[in-house]
């Protein structure tokens, strides 16, 4: 199973097949502060998540996010001849590493780590950054 995914995370990568959706939602006003703001960041297993306790708003924002995150990866996954679980993880290798300094992304080990100029503590199951952006 896990060389099957690893194999699969690679091959998403170098064809660019995978890329955080463009949900109209992340766009909004209020998703761009709560990400600014720090309430939200990027996780690997592809959803956004809250960080520290959240209010209501932003946990109703976080979770529409997620619903569409998770529609685009279940379709995109079916195309794709993978599973739900593979697309998303390569979908949250990449949204880690396409986050700007400042913005909030989740570390291996849990934590939730402020993105600095150096590239992002990334799962260990995403390909390597230079292979992800040679999929751009």
């Amino acid at each position: 199973m896990r060389r099957s995914l690893h194999a699969g995370l690679a091959a998403f990568a170098l064809i660019g097949a995978v890329a955080v959706p463009a949900i109209a939602q992340q766009r909004e006003p209020a998703y761009a502060a709560a990400r600014a703001q720090g309430k939200v960041g990027e996780q690997a297993d592809g959803y956004l998540g809250v960080v520290g306790n959240a209010d209501a708003a932003t946990q109703r924002l976080v979770d529409d996010i997620n619903i569409k995150r998770r529609a685009v990866y279940a379709d995109k996954a079916q195309k794709n001849n993978a599973t739900l679980e593979a697309y998303a993880l390569s979908a949250g290798c990449t949204a880690v590493l396409k986050t700007v300094p400042g913005e909030k992304y989740r570390a291996p080990d849990g934590t939730w780590q402020t993105r600095t100029n150096a590239t992002p503590v990334r799962d260990s199951r995403c390909p390597s950054a230079a292979a992800a952006d040679a999929g751009d």
